[in-house]
């Protein structure tokens, strides 16, 4: 077994249980207490387990899928945007998703896909997948940010630049015709454009309310976008203008009122 096969069963298998011992993983992976004591250092310098006497625990202990902190009311769009987006990956396809949580709907649905390998910084992402056998996961490694269980940061671009993805499934804090994508952060943005820069296509997964708003950082042009899946409240006109400003498809979901 490769360290980036243990990485991924060592940090399953704390995030469920909240904490396990050196001697418990390597049990567990059937590997040394030497060789967990070493994937723990690595893994703990990521900022993805905590260290502890004996072992690791996970970095909170809040459930892992409660990242985004957002409303119920918005559950229903996030999903049929998640599900319209997964119809366009295919077997076989590399793609990289971003934390956002309208991405993180996609999990269901990429679960019923063959062959498919996901690049992300998403924890949440992760553990959605990792047990599905037809799913191999790329774990992006950098700082830890805890309030969005995602890992950003210098090394996180540099590992990114490292790989090639047929496809990326990003989320945004605003898009607008007369500034393209904006982001509440330089560590989210950065991450963003380097999944927007290393992929054939890009798909940005956002319900309506975002768009025609402003966020902080300029990181993207709309002609970077290939596919904007939105719901059914996005204004016709405000679509016609993002198209003119050089946005390829744009994709909307029937959402319930």
């Amino acid at each position: 077994m490769t360290f980036q096969e243990r990485k991924k069963k060592i940090i399953a298998a704390v995030f469920e249980t909240g904490s396990l011992s050196v001697f418990q993983l390597a049990d567990q992976l059937a590997a040394s207490p030497a060789t967990i004591r070493r994937d723990l250092h690595e893994i703990t310098q990521e900022g993805l387990l905590i260290r502890t006497h004996g072992g690791a625990m996970r970095t909170e202990s809040a459930v892992v899928t409660s990242f985004t902190g957002k409303k119920a009311a918005d559950s229903i769009q996030k999903e049929k945007i998640g599900e319209a987006a997964a119809s366009y990956v295919q077997d076989g396809d590399t793609i990289f998703m971003d934390c956002g949580s309208t991405v993180f709907q996609m999990c269901l649905y990429l679960k019923k896909k063959n062959n498919i390998r996901v690049i992300t910084n998403s924890l949440p992402i992760v553990a959605e997948l990792i047990d599905n056998p037809t799913v191999t996961i790329n774990l992006i490694g950098g700082e830890l940010d805890s309030s969005r269980k995602a890992v950003h940061g210098a090394k996180a671009v540099e590992h990114v630049n490292s790989y090639h993805a047929a496809k990326a499934f990003i989320g945004v804090d605003g898009i607008s015709p007369e500034n393209g994508l904006s982001a509440h952060s330089e560590t989210e943005s950065s991450i963003t454009s380097a999944f927007i820069q290393n992929c054939e296509n890009v798909y940005l997964l956002c319900d309506s309310s975002k768009i025609g708003r402003d966020s902080y950082i300029k990181f993207a042009a709309l002609t970077d976008i290939s596919f904007l899946i939105t719901d059914n409240r996005l204004e016709e006109s405000t679509a016609m203008s993002l198209k003119e400003k050089g946005i390829g498809e744009v994709v909307s979901v029937q959402v319930p009122n």
